[in-house]
């Protein structure tokens, strides 16, 4: 752990303190029940440059199984691990390509973002790191024998991204019984991107990014086994709202919220029943719930 890890992770102590009384929190103290999954959003990008393999190893040194990355498609059609649809704020393209405005991931080719210093901007001592494609992205993951929460970005701005993101899951193994079954789960804010994926391979664990009406559930229960909205907008009754329908694989839907960064929340979206927490801070979280 490093030492910008450990001072996060006393910082919570101090938190938790004042937050023991809350039931949720009896509860899993007394083991009476597992805490929700943590999902180390973006990798542990707290502690490393978001999205990069620093970040995949980051929660993999604090033991969190799950990653959370995302995915957007070159000029020349590969997949490259990026948030943003523009290059500018994790990566030097500014610098690297003046002239180039305003950095979208599209307008530039594989070999040219493979140039871009995507951690110095984070810290000195990421001073170097590349934006992975996901076949290096995932190659990392494996080794690191984590789990993996991909989500496809603007789908909109990518045609035909769900079709190469599982052409790239296939030739990298993660196509298989065992990681389809345990390890992988794919998510986005586009609910016909995942009706693409589920069309294509019905046995993919999917995930729909957002907070439907309730009305509407039934609807997305019929293409998706999740529904990931954002923390601040759900409550108890939404989420057992949520969780007492069928999911695409006959289980209950289940529900995974982000983005939580301290105990606090963690704590309080934990007594709402969610099934999984997606986070930076993923020590932070687990510490807080378990």
């Amino acid at each position: 752990m490093s030492a910008r890890t450990a001072t996060a992770s006393a910082a919570v102590a101090g938190l938790l303190g004042a937050c023991v009384l809350l039931p949720a929190t009896q509860a899993q103290a007394s083991g009476a029940q597992d805490g929700p999954a943590v999902y180390a959003h973006r990798g542990a990008s707290a502690y490393a440059p978001e999205n990069t393999l620093a970040a995949v190893d980051a929660a993999e040194d604090l033991g969190i199984a799950w990653v959370e990355n995302d995915v957007q498609l070159t000029k020349d059609g590969v997949l490259v691990v990026v948030h943003d649809t523009t290059l500018s704020r994790t990566t030097d393209a500014e610098e690297v390509f003046p002239g180039r405005a305003p950095w979208a991931v599209k307008d530039f080719t594989a070999a040219e973002i493979a140039k871009l210093d995507a951690g110095s901007w984070f810290g000195d001592r990421f001073a170097g790191a590349r934006v992975p494609t996901l076949a290096q992205y995932l190659h990392r993951v494996e080794r690191n024998h984590q789990k993996l929460l991909l989500e496809i970005k603007s789908p909109e701005t990518y045609p035909g991204i769900e079709r190469e993101t599982l052409r790239v899951l296939r030739e990298g193994g993660w196509l298989d019984r065992a990681h389809v079954k345990q390890r992988l789960v794919i998510q986005s804010f586009g609910a016909e991107s995942v009706k693409t994926v589920h069309a294509r391979r019905p046995d993919v664990v999917t995930g729909f990014l957002g907070t439907p009406a309730v009305a509407d559930l039934p609807s997305y229960a019929k293409f998706t086994d999740q529904i990931n909205p954002a923390y601040t907008s759900i409550d108890g009754d939404y989420v057992a709202a949520v969780q007492k329908l069928k999911g695409a694989h006959g289980k209950p839907l289940r529900v995974n919220t982000w983005t939580v960064n301290d105990a606090a929340a963690a704590v309080k979206v934990a007594g709402f029943g969610v099934d999984g927490i997606i986070t930076n801070y993923p020590d932070v979280v687990r510490d807080a719930t378990r």
